[in-house]
């Protein structure tokens, strides 16, 4: 899939998150929209005496709020990860190598508890949906039939502080755990002789980063 349909795609998402929160949330009193960008740190997937790594990379995301009662926040959020996709197999690359560019998408859906005064908020949230992992540019000498891109059930944490500046203008500062679960099932093969590797493992990685941003604080 071409970056620019990844991105139609995910605006599509994001309005259709927005309009389903307007329905669930008719009393809702207050709108949230957070900007954020941070750092992703990376992550292993070993598969017997071999790995797939996952490079750090940046992130950047954007979540849509709204507040069910006042505290809590019913949210969408659309995460993007751009990163390197690194390989170690004892007959695909036997020798730690770039396979590919990859490219993260995150879908989720939950929700965040406030604490504090109207000044300074920590809060707590727990959020599920799907990522999409994207391979591109792949190493042909290494996976010669190339990688699928591959979709996974997710979930996740965040935790942090939101300071306001005024009454709708704040600063978000958080970390985040991530875990798409099953990840893998990424296939390499290799050699001329049609000897391949199959990389299926069936463990669940975490990704875990922090990032800042700005909190557009719309209404009552």
């Amino acid at each position: 899939m071409k970056k620019k349909q990844k991105m139609k795609m995910s605006f599509r998402v994001l309005i259709l998150s927005l309009f389903a929160l307007v329905c669930f949330s008719g009393n809702a009193q207050v709108f949230e929209i957070t900007p954020t960008y941070g750092y992703q740190f990376g992550s292993k997937l070993n598969y017997g005496p071999n790995y797939l790594k996952m490079e750090d990379s940046g992130m950047f995301g954007i979540t849509l709020g709204y507040e069910v009662r006042r505290n809590y926040m019913l949210e969408a959020t659309y995460m993007n990860m751009g990163s390197e996709l690194r390989i170690k197999d004892r007959i695909a690359s036997p020798r730690e190598s770039r396979l590919a560019d990859l490219n993260a998408d995150w879908f989720m859906f939950g929700g965040t508890r406030y604490f504090g005064n109207d000044k300074v908020k920590p809060f707590f949230g727990g959020q599920m949906g799907f990522s999409v992992f994207s391979p591109d540019d792949v190493d042909r000498t290494i996976a010669p039939r190339g990688l699928d891109s591959i979709t996974k059930f997710s979930f996740g944490f965040k935790g942090g502080v939101v300071v306001m500046l005024s009454d709708k203008i704040g600063l978000n500062f958080q970390g985040n755990l991530l875990f798409p679960v099953q990840w893998g099932g990424f296939y390499v093969g290799a050699g001329s002789g049609g000897i391949s590797s199959g990389v299926n493992a069936g463990s669940t990685l975490v990704l875990g980063g922090f990032s800042g941003g700005l909190v557009f604080r719309l209404g009552a």
